[in-house]
């Protein structure tokens, strides 16, 4: 009873949860506890900032916001991948600012006040980012306050929020361009250069030295008298220890199997574009019939001469040629073409476009009754009254949308190619309904709709089969080691692509992109494994293996010390051979007397300036070396990188080329480099760790 009595005393609450988690294993989802952890570990952290963990969805987040933002600013809800990056680059940018800089500039005693950032959004003294802001222009193309205020006012008005999002939006970015103006002003403000200075500077740029020298080549022979310690290079290391900062990189091999069309595969769709031929030139509905028939739909665009080079230059050749009917047909590797002209006409390469947007339950009716009333000189008044889009004001001009082309169309617009000048018409977009009036145009050339009838081999599942069965049989051989990986490689004779540091972001290898899923593997395994097979873009088999891992932080002296070793050896090389010249030369006053001791000949170099650190052929060490030296007296022996000097200089020009402009713009661009260097340095200090690329 003793003994039970002490358990219960020493591990009652150990028990008790023990027997709390049982019964809530009972309730709570399995699921739901994994997610909670999951939430929890920094594995799922988009990075962190100045000890700031931001998650992935705290992340996510503001990227719907800078999301919402760039469809406001650009009036599309369409993003490239490239648009999404930049998206991504902002939000980022705003948790860098709102965590490390603006709590530095603080730190610094700067501040941004309530009242200056009220002057800097609706006083005497609003920023450029809002007042040049095409919303908040007039008619006439000019800042509007009153936009400004009527914008402002209806905020709350708007059920969506985007209104608030936006202003909001101004109101931050404001804010932070303060920060940074006033913290970049510590910089200008405080670069000096005094005329000492700026006189030292000219004269170094000016002065330029004729010189005479020998030079003994260190050689690539070892000197084996020449040991270099290890506790040398731990010397070294730990004094340098900050130049040797690495990200977390892999160093892996990889196979890859490209499932390629077989001859099978080509012939089959060969015999299927004769077939296809057979109707293309007698077809009445030729969008029908090339959806149902071909690679490519049926284009509304109109191509003028060499632009169907794209596609091939034998079907240019055709269309463009003043030949009638179907072209034959093309074969281009495992593709094949032919094309029928389906219109031609004289059109530009770019037209001038005004619109009126409208919005609402009335809004075509509204459209169709101001095209049949506006007239090309009152259409801009009319588009202030009518339109619900007041952010287009090219040219200073509401309602102008400006120069489109082909290529830059808002999509619904394309008519406007073709469209007569001084004509409002109707257009129906996503956008809403529009009056289109097209002003101007560039001169008309040749150009043509054309049909492209096109087929392009692909593997069969038969072939497809056939390589996913090769990359079966290597992964089976390589059994998941980096040690059965290069059996299977000499076994079977396959290539394998070495690829070292490789980064979290990386997602291309060799010429196949949009490869993210190989590196998340890559970095979720452990060194020495293999994986199994990859898809990639469904028609590549990868599989890779870790030989090594660089994890984030130093490189391991391990790793370093052969660089080390080398740098200190041609050190100790270089005093050691300097020694044996500076023996040999002893008391010789004339370089041709040196020159026959060291049984080397007298080189010479003209205009060697100090400036000029990167001259070709001259060691770092040799041109500072000149520049200091007395002129008429032989100098040295000078250790460089490659060899040891001896040298006389024989004379010094100064010259004028180097001006007051240039050493002032020399400062300047110095100063530059330097503010640009200013969120890189906070960012190490705040030990800034961005793990987007794990994400994304």
């Amino acid at each position: 009873m003793a003994i039970l009595q002490k358990t219960r005393e020493k591990f009652g609450v150990v028990i008790s949860v023990i027997i709390a988690l049982a019964l809530l294993s009972f309730i709570i989802d399995p699921s739901t506890v994994e997610s909670a952890l999951n939430s929890m570990s920094s594995k799922y952290d988009v990075g962190k900032i100045a000890g700031k963990s931001i998650s992935y969805n705290d992340f996510i987040q503001d990227v719907d916001r800078y999301t919402t933002i760039n469809e406001i600013i650009t009036g599309s809800t369409v993003q490239n991948e490239q648009q999404h990056q930049q998206i991504r680059d902002a939000a980022w940018q705003e948790l860098l600012n709102r965590h490390m800089f603006i709590k530095n500039a603080k730190a610094a005693g700067l501040s941004v006040g309530k009242a200056e950032l009220l002057a800097f959004t609706s006083g005497e003294l609003v920023s450029p980012v809002i007042a040049q802001n095409p919303i908040f222009f007039d008619e006439n193309g000019q800042f509007s306050r009153d936009r400004l205020v009527d914008f402002v006012h209806q905020i709350p008005s708007d059920e969506s929020g985007r209104s608030k999002i936006f202003w909001d939006y101004l109101q931050n970015t404001v804010y932070s361009q303060q920060y940074y103006a006033k913290y970049g002003s510590l910089f200008t403000a405080s670069a000096v250069q005094n005329p000492l200075m700026l006189r030292k500077a000219i004269e170094e740029n000016n002065t330029t030295a004729d010189v005479d020298f020998v030079m003994l080549p260190y050689g690539y022979a070892q000197d084996s008298s020449i040991v270099v310690t290890s506790k040398e290079i731990r010397s070294y290391y730990k004094a340098h220890k900050k130049f040797y900062k690495q990200n977390a990189s892999r160093d892996i091999e990889y196979v890859v199997f490209e499932v390629e069309p077989s001859a099978e595969d080509i012939a089959a769709t060969n015999e299927a574009m004769i077939a296809a031929y057979a109707e293309f030139g007698d077809a009445q509905n030729m969008k029908s019939f090339l959806l149902k028939n071909s690679d490519r739909p049926l284009s509304d665009y109109w191509y003028k001469d060499g632009e169907l080079s794209s596609i091939n230059s034998e079907i240019n050749a055709f269309v463009f040629g003043n030949n009638k009917g179907v072209s034959p047909i093309v074969s281009d590797d495992n593709s094949f073409f032919a094309a029928k002209v389906m219109d031609s006409a004289m059109l530009p390469d770019s037209v001038y476009v005004k619109h009126i947007l409208l919005n609402g339950d009335n809004a075509r009716h509204t459209a169709d009754s101001l095209a049949a009333v506006v007239k090309p000189a009152n259409f801009s008044s009319v588009a202030a009254i009518y339109s619900t889009d007041q952010s287009s004001a090219a040219d200073g001009e509401l309602g102008n949308i400006g120069w489109m082309t082909q290529s830059y169309m808002i999509p619904g617009f394309e008519s406007v190619i073709t469209a007569q000048i001084g004509k409002p018409y109707v257009i129906d977009t996503q956008y809403g309904s529009h009056v289109v009036l097209v002003t101007s145009k560039t001169a008309p050339v040749l150009k043509k709709k054309v049909a492209v009838l096109e087929k392009t081999a692909l593997a069969s599942k038969e072939t497809f089969n056939s390589y996913y069965s090769k990359a079966n049989n290597f992964a089976t051989m390589a059994a998941g080691s980096y040690e059965g990986y290069r059996k299977a490689v000499d076994s079977l004779g396959v290539y394998s692509h070495p690829m070292n540091n490789v980064l979290e972001g990386n997602s291309r290898y060799g010429s196949v992109d949009n490869a993210k899923e190989l590196t998340r593997w890559i970095f979720e395994a452990k060194e020495g494994k293999a994986s199994q097979i990859i898809t990639v873009n469904n028609n590549y088999f990868f599989i890779a293996a870790v030989k090594n891992i660089h994890k984030e932080g130093y490189t391991p002296i391990n790793e370093i010390a052969p660089s080390i070793r080398q740098m200190l050896y041609t050190e100790k090389l270089g005093e050691k051979k300097a020694a044996e010249v500076a023996e040999k030369i002893a008391g010789l006053t004339d370089l041709n007397a040196v020159a026959e001791a060291l049984d080397l000949t007298v080189s010479s170099k003209t205009d060697v300036a100090f400036s000029s650190m990167g001259a070709p052929g001259l060691d770092p060490a040799f041109i500072g070396a000149i520049a200091a030296a007395e002129e008429g007296k032989i100098c040295g022996p000078v250790a460089g990188g490659i060899g040891v000097y001896v040298f006389q200089v024989k004379g010094r020009d100064t010259a004028s080329f180097f001006t007051e402009d240039d050493a002032r713009n020399f400062e300047a661009q110095k100063l530059q480099y330097s503010s640009q260097m200013v969120l890189p340095v906070m960012m190490e200090e705040a030990d800034v760790k961005d793990n987007r690329a794990r994400f994304f």
